[in-house]
């Protein structure tokens, strides 16, 4: 579901409605001088969107498949030497 925009009078006027609505389907925007302003979430969205982003090396960690065939066997090669 899609949020909805709202003039800031008209929010004002419909308050209880703009909750409902963020609540049922997702963030309200609300404008000021035709412009976006603020935003009204739910708690449930607000606290989903805050919640801790695990790292690319944790999600690869916890992937239940095989990753040897993207990844590939390490080289034995040692590394060059490099002088500056």
């Amino acid at each position: 579901m899609k949020g909805r925009t709202w003039q800031l009078q008209e929010a004002k006027n419909h308050f209880s409605e703009v909750v409902e609505q963020a609540v049922k389907c997702g963030a309200q925007t609300v404008t000021k001088h035709g412009k976006p302003t603020v935003m009204i979430v739910s708690v449930a969205d607000f606290e989903k969107s805050m919640a801790p982003k695990k790292s690319l090396f944790a999600a690869i960690r916890e992937c239940p498949a095989s990753l040897s065939q993207l990844i590939g066997d390490r080289s034995a090669d040692q590394a060059r030497d490099l002088r500056f």
